[in-house]
């Protein structure tokens, strides 16, 4: 594997870590919210940085956004990469107009609602954006993963499609009784917190709704791809 690859891979795997860590902080520093707020602050800086990084590490596709013939998968991965920098946008300038520690020094003032308000809204759309956008390229990842497997295997190929059909399952049992769905749609312009909640459980359910929606870009991919080889072969 090429240096640039691992380091596309760690960087996904780093902004995933942070995301995660980003939606349980409440839970992390609920006994130190002081804390919790400016660890929140530098983590979001962090995420945004490698946001950043994988754009420069991707400057070449989007080089190319321009170019070329739009087929549905390309528009469905275009739609999510404009969406994906929106939802980072929002996050990062509403963060910012937030900030307690580390955008301290502007001393912004004022508009604090409507920042809490765009806050929410770009971490939990945002949190599904990317893991569709992770879900579309997850058969890249496949791909790379079976080059250290010398032989196909029937057992391990649907051994894997069971345990993500089981994790896409209990996912969507988690958006609903997380009331993610909800969030969304701003039902709800504050995030409730169960501090007796042990993290685990907290993660274990976020991780399942990443994978429902990994599932759901995924596939998308598979349908969209093959109506495109079923026009060539017409």
């Amino acid at each position: 594997m090429k240096s640039k690859q691992i380091l596309r891979i760690t960087i996904d795997i780093l902004m995933t870590i942070i995301l995660m860590l980003l939606m349980a902080y409440s839970l992390v520093y609920g006994s130190n919210p002081t804390v919790g707020e400016a660890v929140h602050e530098w983590l979001g800086v962090g995420l945004f940085v490698l946001f950043v990084l994988h754009h420069i590490l991707n400057r070449k596709w989007s080089g190319s956004m321009l170019r070329g013939r739009y087929t549905p998968y390309r528009i469905l991965q275009m739609i999510l990469v404009v969406l994906a920098f929106l939802s980072m946008c929002g996050s990062m300038i509403s963060g910012i107009l937030l900030s307690r520690t580390v955008f301290s020094f502007l001393g912004i003032r004022g508009g604090q609602m409507t920042a809490r308000t765009v806050h929410m809204l770009s971490a939990y759309w945002g949190f599904v954006i990317l893991s569709l956008h992770l879900g579309l390229h997850w058969s890249g990842m496949m791909g790379m993963a079976r080059k250290f497997k010398k032989k196909p295997s029937k057992l391990r190929k649907w051994t894997l499609r069971s345990l993500a059909a089981l994790i896409a399952v209990y996912g969507a049992c988690a958006f609903v009784t997380r009331d993610f769905g909800n969030y969304m749609i701003l039902r709800y312009h504050f995030v409730f917190i169960d501090f007796e909640e042990s993290l685990a459980r907290f993660l274990l359910d976020y991780i399942a709704i990443m994978g429902l929606f990994v599932c759901g870009g995924y596939y998308s991919t598979v349908i969209l791809r093959k109506n495109i080889r079923n026009q060539h072969i017409r």
